[in-house]
């Protein structure tokens, strides 16, 4: 993860939160007030997102104190206490929102993609992420797709070349958005091209495709046509998988499977702040 990205972050959504203060917090405590929390897993998944507790409550309060008990990726149970937070109270108020807001869906995502991983082990597919993450979030919804045993496809539209129906309906065929794309490239970037028929991956074969993406194919058409595609050539699956036909997928031979709904459709790990009553005000 880049630290100097996520600080900066964390600066924009602490001041989309806090604006020009927290009026609850100065109403009620002074800025020498001292408290302390935890944060509590109040349900089972795997934990993500210790560097922004860190950072973030550090960002708030530099003199405050954050000790995470659970590193990235660790299983955790309801009731457990993840991390315990000391500093002012004014701080931990400010961060406490933010913080859990992202941690909770850090922690979600990286929940699904376990168990999404967990599914195809030992089919030999892997499992992969998409660019349908939350606007703003995909380095640290991507990070968590990792901390759950999966592995990201392309960053964004800068980092890949991946020729889409629309591409392929713009440039008048495969063919030719292939032979754009390689003249375009380097010898360092691959070009992957999304295919819904057999004619097209036939196609795709002939241009040269690096990667084959079967599109909203079903697991007899893959099965079937994967051996067509020739074996320099990487194969990945998209569109309509879910965890329950997953594994009809991971077996057809493919070698990567990309799911949307690891950053789209994900349920957040319910994670609450505890006060501990031995801190007064």
């Amino acid at each position: 993860m880049n630290h100097i990205k996520l600080e900066s972050m964390l600066k924009d959504f602490f001041i989309e939160d806090i604006g020009d203060g927290d009026m609850s917090g100065e109403a009620i405590f002074t800025s020498d007030d001292q408290g302390s929390f935890s944060f509590l897993a109040k349900s089972n998944g795997v934990f993500c997102g210790s560097d922004v507790i860190k950072t973030g409550f550090r960002l708030i309060d530099p003199t405050s104190e954050a000790t995470v008990y659970r590193k990235d990726g660790d299983l955790v149970e309801k009731g457990e206490d993840i991390a315990e937070i000391k500093g002012t109270m004014r701080g931990l108020l400010q961060g406490e929102r933010v913080i859990l807001n992202l941690i909770q869906r850090m922690s979600g995502i990286a929940t699904i993609t376990a168990k999404a991983a967990e599914i195809v082990k030992g089919t030999g597919a892997k499992i992969c992420d998409t660019r349908k993450t939350s606007p703003g979030l995909r380095m640290l919804e991507k990070y968590a797709v990792r901390i759950g045993g999966g592995y990201n496809h392309r960053k964004g539209l800068y980092d890949a070349i991946m020729l889409k129906d629309n591409h392929i309906a713009f440039s008048g065929s495969i063919l030719s958005a292939v032979k754009r794309a390689k003249q375009f490239a380097g010898h360092t970037t691959k070009v992957e091209v999304e295919i819904e028929t057999k004619e097209q991956l036939l196609e795709a074969v002939e241009a040269g495709a690096d990667i084959i993406m079967f599109d909203n194919c079903t697991p007899e058409q893959i099965r079937d046509w994967i051996a067509y595609v020739p074996e320099h050539i990487c194969t990945e699956a998209s569109g309509g998988i879910t965890l329950s036909n997953l594994k009809a997928y991971a077996e057809t031979g493919v070698q990567w499977i990309s799911l949307g709904f690891l950053t789209h459709s994900y349920h957040v790990l319910d994670i609450s702040a505890k006060v501990h009553p031995s801190f007064k005000h």
